[in-house]
């Protein structure tokens, strides 16, 4: 089966990883709307146009499934993406409910883009599962600016994140949820501020899982195992994936290259 996952950039591509965990057997299309990053300072009607043409483009590339990799295009455009479409199509949204259930005492911190902080999706999903009120939400829209320059650890980073949480005790807090997929890459500057035994909570397993119960694909039972990429080749043939930055098929040797090296930093990141 051929499955198509897209995403406003790089963000996207760690839940490509963790399907490269989960699932085994399948082919894939990443596509990354670069000319458009960041979505969360964009309007709705925007995301919205841009979602509709990228999912028409992956179906006519063979896609049989898609994942909205975004959770600032999942809260905007999923609903109108179903409507039109006559294919499963998964989105993301912030894992509160396993960082709810997952725990019991101190609070839980929600970071996520503009858009996806406002959006009543969000909203909605507090109000099912938060009935103690627990959770705090913050807007970090800088972080996706900064991923997208692949500057994961700097002074900037942290200078940017001890600002934003300036306002916190981060003793308070027993679990950070990452509520777009661009913050997986900076794992290693959230327990700088919050400490090693906060839990870092992020909705690709659940999405993965999600995407095989709908499809009926087995679940690897060597999950866990290491993916570390050695060269592009590797890369490029893993699970045969075929890569695009808006609609531009990816072959060069030297944006493989550093495809390999952004999944190398997923890996790296994705037990903490």
């Amino acid at each position: 089966m051929k499955i198509g996952i897209f995403d406003s950039g790089i963000g996207g591509l760690s839940v490509l990883h963790e399907a490269y965990h989960q699932i085994s057997g399948q082919e894939y299309i990443f596509f990354a709307d670069t000319e458009h990053v960041p979505y969360g300072l964009k309007t709705p009607e925007q995301i919205v146009g841009y979602a509709i043409d990228i999912t028409e483009f992956l179906i006519n590339k063979g896609a049989e499934a898609l994942i909205v990799a975004c959770n600032t295009a999942t809260s905007v455009a999923i609903k109108e993406l179903r409507s039109r479409f006559d294919i499963p199509i998964l989105g993301m949204e912030p894992a509160v409910k396993p960082a709810v259930e997952g725990t019991e005492d101190k609070r839980i911190m929600v970071i996520a883009t503009p858009v996806t902080i406002r959006e009543d999706k969000l909203k909605d999903l507090l109000h099912r599962v938060d009935g103690e009120h627990r959770v705090d939400l913050m807007a970090m829209p800088k972080l996706v600016e900064f991923a997208e320059r692949e500057e994961f650890e700097s002074e900037a980073v942290d200078k940017y994140l001890k600002d934003q949480f300036s306002g916190i005790d981060s003793d308070d807090y027993c679990a950070l949820v990452l509520g777009c997929t661009h913050f997986n890459y900076f794992k290693p500057s959230y327990k700088k501020i919050f400490g090693k035994d906060t839990l870092l909570i992020d909705g690709n397993h659940g999405t993965i899982h999600h995407l095989a119960d709908t499809l009926n694909l087995p679940i690897n039972e060597n999950q866990d195992k290491d993916i570390f990429f050695e060269d592009y080749h590797k890369m490029l043939g893993y699970e045969k994936t075929e890569y695009y930055f808006s609609k531009k098929y990816v072959e060069d040797e030297k944006t493989l290259e550093h495809l390999k090296t952004l999944h190398n930093r997923l890996e790296y990141v994705r037990k903490m």
